[in-house]
Protein backbone atom coordinates (compact mmCIF):
# COMPACT_ATOMS: atom_id res chain seq x y z
CA UNK A 1 0.00 0.00 0.00
CA UNK A 2 2.92 2.28 0.59
CA UNK A 3 4.37 1.41 -2.28
CA UNK A 4 1.50 2.56 -4.46
CA UNK A 5 0.95 5.94 -2.66
CA UNK A 6 4.60 6.77 -3.61
CA UNK A 7 4.27 5.02 -6.77
CA UNK A 8 1.47 7.01 -7.85
CA UNK A 9 1.14 9.33 -11.19
CA UNK A 10 2.01 12.69 -10.08
CA UNK A 11 5.55 10.71 -8.86
CA UNK A 12 5.72 8.95 -12.19
CA UNK A 13 5.20 12.18 -14.01
CA UNK A 14 7.84 14.39 -12.17
CA UNK A 15 10.46 11.87 -12.54
CA UNK A 16 9.76 11.38 -16.33
CA UNK A 17 9.74 15.58 -16.46
CA UNK A 18 13.44 15.35 -14.90
CA UNK A 19 14.37 13.02 -17.23
CA UNK A 20 13.16 15.18 -20.09
CA UNK A 21 14.81 18.04 -18.38
CA UNK A 22 18.42 16.17 -18.08
CA UNK A 23 17.78 15.60 -21.69
CA UNK A 24 17.11 18.90 -22.63
CA UNK A 25 20.34 20.21 -20.84
CA UNK A 26 22.61 18.13 -22.36
CA UNK A 27 21.09 18.52 -25.91
CA UNK A 28 21.88 22.43 -25.03
CA UNK A 29 25.00 21.53 -23.90
CA UNK A 30 26.28 19.74 -26.84
CA UNK A 31 24.58 22.66 -29.18
CA UNK A 32 27.25 24.63 -27.59
CA UNK A 33 30.05 22.50 -27.63
CA UNK A 34 29.57 21.78 -31.62
CA UNK A 35 29.53 25.09 -31.72
CA UNK A 36 32.53 25.84 -30.51
CA UNK A 37 34.02 22.70 -32.07
CA UNK A 38 35.37 24.95 -35.04
CA UNK A 39 37.48 21.77 -36.18
CA UNK A 40 34.71 19.46 -36.47
CA UNK A 41 32.47 22.03 -38.27
CA UNK A 42 34.88 22.77 -40.55
CA UNK A 43 35.34 19.29 -41.43
CA UNK A 44 31.36 18.88 -42.39
CA UNK A 45 32.15 21.29 -45.00
CA UNK A 46 33.46 18.02 -46.78
CA UNK A 47 30.73 16.10 -46.12
CA UNK A 48 28.03 18.44 -48.57
CA UNK A 49 31.12 18.80 -51.15
CA UNK A 50 28.56 16.73 -53.64
CA UNK A 51 25.87 18.45 -53.28
CA UNK A 52 25.02 22.00 -54.30
CA UNK A 53 22.85 23.74 -52.07
CA UNK A 54 24.94 22.50 -49.33
CA UNK A 55 28.07 23.77 -50.86
CA UNK A 56 26.62 27.13 -51.53
CA UNK A 57 25.48 27.41 -48.23
CA UNK A 58 27.18 30.22 -46.45
CA UNK A 59 28.16 28.12 -42.92
CA UNK A 60 28.98 24.20 -42.79
CA UNK A 61 26.34 21.96 -42.53
CA UNK A 62 27.29 21.10 -38.77
CA UNK A 63 27.29 25.01 -37.75
CA UNK A 64 22.88 24.76 -38.89
CA UNK A 65 22.73 21.50 -36.71
CA UNK A 66 24.82 23.01 -34.03
CA UNK A 67 21.57 25.80 -33.80
CA UNK A 68 19.39 23.05 -34.29
CA UNK A 69 20.20 21.57 -30.98
CA UNK A 70 20.81 24.65 -29.30
CA UNK A 71 16.75 25.44 -30.56
CA UNK A 72 15.90 21.81 -29.70
CA UNK A 73 17.28 21.72 -25.79
CA UNK A 74 15.84 24.99 -25.31
CA UNK A 75 12.30 24.06 -25.87
CA UNK A 76 12.74 20.29 -23.66
CA UNK A 77 13.64 22.32 -21.01
CA UNK A 78 10.95 24.67 -21.85
CA UNK A 79 8.91 22.13 -22.11
CA UNK A 80 9.60 20.14 -18.95
CA UNK A 81 9.05 23.44 -16.98
CA UNK A 82 5.76 23.23 -18.30
CA UNK A 83 5.29 19.61 -17.82
CA UNK A 84 6.25 20.08 -13.63
CA UNK A 85 3.77 23.30 -13.19
CA UNK A 86 0.88 20.87 -15.27
CA UNK A 87 1.91 18.32 -12.18
CA UNK A 88 1.17 20.99 -9.97
CA UNK A 89 -1.83 21.87 -10.94
CA UNK A 90 -3.37 19.13 -12.54
CA UNK A 91 -4.94 20.55 -15.08
CA UNK A 92 -5.92 19.26 -19.12
CA UNK A 93 -4.95 22.43 -20.46
CA UNK A 94 -0.92 22.18 -19.08
CA UNK A 95 -0.77 18.07 -19.89
CA UNK A 96 -2.66 19.31 -23.06
CA UNK A 97 0.07 21.76 -24.43
CA UNK A 98 3.42 19.38 -22.62
CA UNK A 99 2.05 16.41 -24.89
CA UNK A 100 1.72 18.05 -28.49
CA UNK A 101 5.19 19.69 -27.58
CA UNK A 102 6.77 16.33 -26.71
CA UNK A 103 5.19 14.81 -29.57
CA UNK A 104 5.94 17.26 -32.20
CA UNK A 105 9.65 16.82 -31.00
CA UNK A 106 9.40 13.45 -30.86
CA UNK A 107 8.38 13.30 -34.43
CA UNK A 108 10.77 15.79 -35.50
CA UNK A 109 13.64 14.14 -34.21
CA UNK A 110 12.38 10.48 -35.72
CA UNK A 111 11.84 12.11 -39.18
CA UNK A 112 15.45 13.13 -38.98
CA UNK A 113 16.88 10.05 -38.22
CA UNK A 114 15.24 8.18 -40.92
CA UNK A 115 16.29 10.47 -43.17
CA UNK A 116 19.79 10.40 -42.05
CA UNK A 117 20.07 6.44 -41.59
CA UNK A 118 17.74 5.53 -44.75
CA UNK A 119 18.37 8.23 -47.42
CA UNK A 120 21.20 10.30 -46.71
CA UNK A 121 20.84 11.85 -50.71
CA UNK A 122 18.27 13.68 -50.11
CA UNK A 123 20.32 15.47 -46.93
CA UNK A 124 22.95 15.82 -49.46
CA UNK A 125 25.09 13.34 -47.46
CA UNK A 126 26.41 11.17 -50.49
CA UNK A 127 30.34 10.74 -50.51
CA UNK A 128 30.62 9.37 -53.87
CA UNK A 129 34.41 8.80 -55.06
CA UNK A 130 33.66 10.01 -58.07
CA UNK A 131 31.88 13.25 -57.58
CA UNK A 132 33.95 13.75 -54.18
CA UNK A 133 37.32 14.04 -56.71
CA UNK A 134 35.63 16.29 -59.02
CA UNK A 135 34.25 18.55 -56.33
CA UNK A 136 38.41 18.55 -54.70
CA UNK A 137 39.66 19.72 -58.59
CA UNK A 138 37.33 22.34 -58.64
CA UNK A 139 36.56 23.87 -55.58
CA UNK A 140 40.09 23.38 -53.87
CA UNK A 141 42.50 26.69 -53.91
CA UNK A 142 39.44 28.86 -56.12
CA UNK A 143 38.87 31.96 -55.26
CA UNK A 144 35.53 32.26 -53.57
CA UNK A 145 36.11 28.36 -52.45
CA UNK A 146 38.19 29.18 -49.72
CA UNK A 147 36.21 27.50 -46.85
CA UNK A 148 36.26 24.17 -48.89
CA UNK A 149 39.79 24.47 -49.12
CA UNK A 150 40.96 24.96 -45.53
CA UNK A 151 38.32 22.47 -44.82
CA UNK A 152 40.45 20.13 -47.10
CA UNK A 153 43.80 21.44 -45.72
CA UNK A 154 42.27 20.12 -42.08
CA UNK A 155 41.67 16.46 -43.28
CA UNK A 156 44.73 15.85 -44.71
CA UNK A 157 46.78 16.81 -41.51
CA UNK A 158 44.22 15.97 -39.10
CA UNK A 159 43.97 12.23 -40.89
CA UNK A 160 47.20 12.40 -42.17
CA UNK A 161 46.47 11.73 -46.18
CA UNK A 162 46.48 13.37 -49.04
CA UNK A 163 43.58 14.08 -52.09
CA UNK A 164 40.55 11.97 -52.55
CA UNK A 165 41.55 8.51 -53.68
CA UNK A 166 44.84 10.03 -54.97
CA UNK A 167 47.60 12.14 -54.10
CA UNK A 168 47.79 12.44 -57.81
CA UNK A 169 44.38 14.43 -57.61
CA UNK A 170 46.38 17.54 -58.00
CA UNK A 171 47.76 16.97 -61.33
CA UNK A 172 44.51 17.59 -62.88
CA UNK A 173 42.72 20.26 -60.33
CA UNK A 174 42.09 23.85 -60.99
CA UNK A 175 44.57 24.88 -57.95
CA UNK A 176 47.47 23.07 -60.44
CA UNK A 177 46.51 24.12 -63.67
CA UNK A 178 46.13 27.99 -63.05
CA UNK A 179 48.77 27.71 -60.58
CA UNK A 180 46.70 29.08 -57.68
CA UNK A 181 49.50 27.96 -55.54
CA UNK A 182 53.43 27.94 -55.77
CA UNK A 183 54.00 26.60 -59.38
CA UNK A 184 56.99 24.24 -58.49
CA UNK A 185 54.38 22.38 -55.58
CA UNK A 186 52.89 19.36 -56.84
CA UNK A 187 50.82 18.72 -53.77
CA UNK A 188 49.63 21.30 -51.08
CA UNK A 189 52.07 21.33 -47.52
CA UNK A 190 49.34 19.81 -45.51
CA UNK A 191 50.42 16.54 -47.63
CA UNK A 192 53.35 16.42 -46.19
CA UNK A 193 54.58 15.22 -43.09
CA UNK A 194 55.04 18.45 -40.60
CA UNK A 195 56.83 19.18 -37.95
CA UNK A 196 54.14 21.05 -36.18
CA UNK A 197 51.74 18.43 -36.90
CA UNK A 198 50.44 17.94 -33.00
CA UNK A 199 49.34 21.62 -32.87
CA UNK A 200 45.63 22.10 -33.32
CA UNK A 201 46.02 25.09 -36.10
CA UNK A 202 48.68 23.37 -38.08
CA UNK A 203 47.19 23.35 -41.35
CA UNK A 204 46.75 27.17 -41.51
CA UNK A 205 50.28 26.82 -40.75
CA UNK A 206 52.01 23.64 -42.17
CA UNK A 207 56.13 23.31 -41.64
CA UNK A 208 57.03 20.37 -43.47
CA UNK A 209 60.08 18.11 -42.54
CA UNK A 210 61.45 18.26 -45.77
CA UNK A 211 59.67 20.39 -48.63
CA UNK A 212 62.24 19.52 -51.34
CA UNK A 213 61.00 15.50 -51.16
CA UNK A 214 57.85 16.16 -50.47
CA UNK A 215 57.34 17.99 -53.67
CA UNK A 216 59.47 15.58 -55.92
CA UNK A 217 57.87 13.80 -58.62
CA UNK A 218 58.97 9.82 -58.01
CA UNK A 219 57.13 8.42 -55.65
CA UNK A 220 59.77 6.58 -54.33
CA UNK A 221 61.48 10.19 -53.34
CA UNK A 222 58.65 11.44 -51.62
CA UNK A 223 56.80 8.43 -49.99
CA UNK A 224 59.10 9.15 -47.16
CA UNK A 225 58.09 13.14 -46.98
CA UNK A 226 54.69 12.79 -48.39
CA UNK A 227 50.87 11.27 -46.84
CA UNK A 228 50.32 8.75 -49.45
CA UNK A 229 46.88 7.16 -48.31
CA UNK A 230 43.50 8.39 -49.63
CA UNK A 231 41.68 10.57 -47.31
CA UNK A 232 38.44 9.73 -48.94
CA UNK A 233 38.27 6.25 -46.69
CA UNK A 234 38.82 7.97 -43.10
CA UNK A 235 36.77 10.79 -44.08
CA UNK A 236 33.41 8.02 -44.58
CA UNK A 237 34.91 6.54 -41.31
CA UNK A 238 34.53 9.91 -39.39
CA UNK A 239 31.05 10.34 -40.64
CA UNK A 240 29.92 7.47 -39.61
CA UNK A 241 31.48 8.08 -36.31
CA UNK A 242 29.08 11.37 -36.12
CA UNK A 243 26.11 9.16 -37.55
CA UNK A 244 26.43 6.86 -34.81
CA UNK A 245 26.78 9.74 -31.74
CA UNK A 246 23.37 11.71 -33.48
CA UNK A 247 21.52 8.15 -33.37
CA UNK A 248 22.54 7.34 -29.93
CA UNK A 249 21.73 10.39 -28.48
CA UNK A 250 18.65 10.96 -30.52
CA UNK A 251 17.44 6.87 -28.91
CA UNK A 252 17.79 7.64 -25.33
CA UNK A 253 15.92 11.21 -25.67
CA UNK A 254 13.30 9.64 -28.27
CA UNK A 255 12.58 6.72 -24.55
CA UNK A 256 12.65 9.64 -22.53
CA UNK A 257 9.92 11.41 -24.66
CA UNK A 258 8.02 8.00 -25.57
CA UNK A 259 8.27 7.62 -21.02
CA UNK A 260 7.01 11.42 -21.26
CA UNK A 261 3.61 10.68 -23.07
CA UNK A 262 3.14 7.78 -21.52
CA UNK A 263 3.07 8.96 -18.25
CA UNK A 264 0.80 12.23 -19.22
CA UNK A 265 -2.05 10.22 -20.53
CA UNK A 266 -1.69 8.30 -16.89
CA UNK A 267 -1.88 11.34 -15.12
CA UNK A 268 -4.86 12.20 -17.49
CA UNK A 269 -6.46 8.93 -16.86
CA UNK A 270 -6.30 9.69 -13.08
CA UNK A 271 -7.69 12.93 -12.97
CA UNK A 272 -10.87 13.50 -10.50
CA UNK A 273 -13.49 14.12 -12.29
CA UNK A 274 -15.94 17.15 -12.58
CA UNK A 275 -18.36 15.95 -9.45
CA UNK A 276 -15.97 15.72 -7.03
CA UNK A 277 -15.03 19.05 -7.87
CA UNK A 278 -17.13 20.03 -4.89
CA UNK A 279 -15.34 17.47 -2.80
CA UNK A 280 -12.02 18.63 -3.02
CA UNK A 281 -13.62 22.27 -2.12
CA UNK A 282 -14.60 21.30 1.26
CA UNK A 283 -12.06 19.15 2.06
CA UNK A 284 -9.53 22.20 1.02
CA UNK A 285 -11.73 24.42 3.38
CA UNK A 286 -11.86 21.83 6.31
CA UNK A 287 -7.95 21.94 6.21
CA UNK A 288 -7.68 25.43 6.35
CA UNK A 289 -10.15 25.43 9.19
CA UNK A 290 -8.03 23.40 11.54
CA UNK A 291 -5.01 25.10 10.43
CA UNK A 292 -6.87 28.36 11.83
CA UNK A 293 -8.02 26.45 15.07
CA UNK A 294 -11.45 26.30 14.29
CA UNK A 295 -13.07 22.71 14.66
CA UNK A 296 -14.59 21.71 11.40
CA UNK A 297 -18.27 21.03 11.26
CA UNK A 298 -18.81 17.79 9.53
CA UNK A 299 -22.01 17.10 7.25
CA UNK A 300 -23.51 14.12 8.12
CA UNK A 301 -25.15 14.52 4.53
CA UNK A 302 -21.91 14.32 2.20
CA UNK A 303 -20.02 11.77 4.56
CA UNK A 304 -19.11 8.13 2.83
CA UNK A 305 -21.96 5.37 3.62
CA UNK A 306 -19.56 2.97 4.15
CA UNK A 307 -17.88 4.54 7.28
CA UNK A 308 -21.36 4.43 9.16
CA UNK A 309 -21.39 1.04 11.20
CA UNK A 310 -23.86 -1.34 10.45
CA UNK A 311 -25.02 -2.63 13.83
CA UNK A 312 -28.22 -0.35 14.09
CA UNK A 313 -30.44 -0.58 17.38
CA UNK A 314 -34.26 -0.19 17.03
CA UNK A 315 -35.34 2.37 19.32
CA UNK A 316 -38.63 4.15 19.49
CA UNK A 317 -39.17 7.04 20.43
CA UNK A 318 -42.84 8.54 21.37
CA UNK A 319 -43.43 11.33 20.21
CA UNK A 320 -44.87 14.49 22.18
CA UNK A 321 -48.72 14.44 22.52
CA UNK A 322 -49.06 18.03 21.31
CA UNK A 323 -53.50 18.21 22.35
CA UNK A 324 -52.82 16.89 25.71
CA UNK A 325 -51.84 20.47 26.98
CA UNK A 326 -54.49 22.05 25.31
CA UNK A 327 -57.39 23.61 27.49
CA UNK A 328 -60.77 21.90 26.97
CA UNK A 329 -62.56 25.69 27.40
CA UNK A 330 -66.08 26.58 26.03
CA UNK A 331 -66.60 30.26 25.03
CA UNK A 332 -68.54 31.86 28.04
CA UNK A 333 -68.39 36.18 26.96
CA UNK A 334 -68.75 38.46 30.14
CA UNK A 335 -71.57 40.57 29.94
CA UNK A 336 -69.45 43.36 30.76
CA UNK A 337 -67.41 42.84 28.08
CA UNK A 338 -70.07 42.78 25.50
CA UNK A 339 -73.13 45.06 25.26
CA UNK A 340 -75.54 45.08 22.97
CA UNK A 341 -77.73 48.00 21.83
CA UNK A 342 -81.00 48.43 21.66
CA UNK A 343 -82.03 50.18 18.60
CA UNK A 344 -80.72 47.29 16.54
CA UNK A 345 -82.96 44.43 17.68
CA UNK A 346 -86.32 44.10 15.39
Amino acid sequence: MRLRKVLNHKFILNCCNFAFLVCGTIILFCGFYLFSDTNRILLSRLLGATNEQLADLPQPLFYYISLGLGAAGTIAILAAIVGFWASCLNTYCFLTLYFLTTVILLLLESAACLAITIWPQCLGLNLDETKMVKAMQGSYGVPGREQFTIAMDLAQVHFRCCGINSDINYDTSLWRLQSYGQRDWTVPLTCCKLQNKNERFAYLDPKPLNGSLCQALQKFDYELARHTESCLNKIDAWYREQHVLFLGGSLIVSIVEFCVLLAIILNCTRMPRKASCREDQIELHSTHRNQRGIPSIENVYETDLGSIPTEIKEVYIQPPDLCKNRHNTTFKPKGNQYQISKSYLV
